[in-house]
């Protein structure tokens, strides 16, 4: 299977825009300079049956985004334009993406614009504490930009964040879904290893023969590595990973993949359908099927995983807390009609 990018760009295209401290760079200017170049999409392919979000309350998606705008917040549920948006808001959860709303990374897979962050907001953490009381939310995910501009890669500002919303909702479960924190590893799990969250979360989107196309900046080994050593360190906190299909990689890759998850000691996986955010980013390869997601659960079982949740709207964060507890990752959505077409309803 070819990978899902390209060598060169349209002539046509005009210079990137370069990073100015503040601006948020998206689209072609984002990933004009990867290492290896994403043709613009023409034509999209269509999307399955099974692509298909449950609708939910407008007044309370409204409710929680007039929240986190009075409190200057950001969600990656809104930068990364996540699919899972108008169901996870109208249930009450949000998961809050800290340290501004610029990333340090031009991964080619995601809408979270590049560029030069600002400084630290300093009433972030207080902020993210007094929304996590104010939704009185029992569970709470929350995740950063990569900020490789700081010598301790945001760690010390998540310990910020989980010092104060603990001060205010004690009885909260803080899940935090870090960055790779690469060439500071060591001083950013000193400080995570001594403030530890309740789960340990830490994405390696994909396999490693397409890391030098989607995630440019990273390495796998590295990333295994973060969340092996976290382990060793508090054997007490679970330890969460998650990736995408449907970027040019092989089955059996993914079955390599999570031996590996399982060999670094990681507790859940969700695994989930890669959907381009716009037609300047990676182009889907293919629609993973929902039967190829129950392989890769039912794989993920049987080598030892505590969870595993795979399916094409499965996220990160998509209801962290019921994966927590131990409840069974939800069934995609699909038609009748395609159901009866593949011989899965009854008569």
């Amino acid at each position: 299977m070819t990978t899902a990018v390209q060598t060169h760009v349209p002539a046509a295209k005009a210079k990137p825009k370069k990073a100015i401290q503040g601006e948020k760079l998206r689209g072609y200017d984002k990933v004009a300079r990867i290492p290896i170049k994403v043709i613009p999409t023409v034509e999209a392919k269509k999307k399955p049956d099974w692509i298909r979000v449950k609708m939910s309350s407008p007044a309370e998606v409204a409710r929680i985004k007039a929240t986190l705008r009075e409190q200057k917040l950001y969600t990656v549920c809104e930068e990364a334009a996540c699919p899972n948006l108008p169901q996870c808001f109208a249930d009450g959860t949000a998961t809050f993406m800290i340290m501004g709303d610029i990333c340090t990374r031009r991964c080619p897979f995601c809408d979270v614009g590049h560029g030069r962050p600002n400084e630290l907001d300093k009433d972030e953490p207080r902020h993210t504490a007094e929304t996590i009381q104010g939704l009185q939310l029992k569970y709470a995910v929350i995740t950063s930009v990569d900020r490789d501009d700081l010598k301790d890669g945001g760690a010390g500002h998540f310990v910020e964040v989980l010092n104060e919303s603990r001060a205010l909702s004690p009885n909260c479960l803080i899940e935090i879904l870090v960055p790779d924190f690469r060439g500071r590893m060591d001083i950013a799990l000193d400080l995570l290893t001594e403030t530890a969250p309740d789960v340990f979360n830490h994405n390696i989107e994909t396999v490693p023969r397409l890391y030098k196309a989607f995630r440019p900046g990273s390495d796998y080994q590295h990333s295994l590595d973060l969340l092996k050593i976290y382990k060793e360190r508090r054997p007490d906190i679970a330890t969460k990973c998650g990736f995408m299909v449907g970027l040019g990689e092989t089955e059996e890759e993914i079955y390599a993949l999570l031996d590996d998850l399982k060999a670094h000691d990681v507790d859940m996986i969700t695994i989930g359908q890669y959907l381009q955010p716009s037609k300047n980013h990676a182009p889907v390869d293919r629609y993973v099927h929902p039967d190829e997601f129950q392989r890769y659960m039912d794989y993920g079982k049987k080598i030892g995983f505590f969870s595993i949740w795979a399916g094409p709207m499965v996220r990160s964060s998509y209801f962290a807390d019921r994966q927590y507890y131990g409840e069974d990752c939800p069934a995609p959505i699909r038609s009748k009609k395609a159901l009866e077409a593949e011989g899965k309803l009854g008569c």
